[in-house]
């Protein structure tokens, strides 16, 4: 992992999610980092392909489109407040930090792609909408191969 964020890792408590071919892509952190500093993404990308993708993701409006359905799809809605309030109660259950932040915009809106695809990668599909959202749109990248199972995300 440190080679894949040019850094030594800090607050990690477990890979959450392996790549098909066994590497790392995403880490569970605890809430607060070694030095007391609070982090409250739980979730995190760190292979250097999936997070360039994500960023791609987000440079192409995705995460604005995202975001405007949330206000005319009321199920949809339902699903992502469903997912912030499992990874708020994961967060806490590990150590509270007495804020309702989850992360990635949620519930409200859709503001950073990588923390909705690292919780999807991390508890699988069907947690969060826009994870698994942006996962089956990546899923048939060929740059995807041996990092995502195509078969899972479609």
């Amino acid at each position: 992992m440190a080679a894949q964020l040019g850094r030594e890792p800090r607050g990690v408590l477990e890979i959450a999610y392996r790549c098909p071919n066994g590497e790392p892509a995403v880490v569970k952190t605890a809430p607060k980092l070694p030095d007391g500093t609070p982090f409250p993404t739980l979730y995190y990308l760190t292979h250097p392909v999936l997070t360039a993708a994500a960023s791609r993701l987000e440079s192409s409006g995705l995460m604005k489109d995202m975001t405007d359905r949330l206000e005319s799809d009321p199920e949809l809605a339902t699903a992502y407040r469903r997912a912030h309030e499992q990874f708020l109660a994961e967060r806490a259950a590990i150590e509270p930090l007495g804020t309702t932040f989850s992360g990635g915009g949620m519930p409200d809106r859709v503001k950073c792609l990588h923390v909705v695809i690292a919780h999807s990668l991390a508890k699988g599909k069907g947690v969060n909408p826009f994870g698994d959202e942006a996962l089956a749109i990546l899923a048939v990248e060929p740059a995807m191969a041996g990092i995502l199972d195509k078969e899972y995300w479609l």
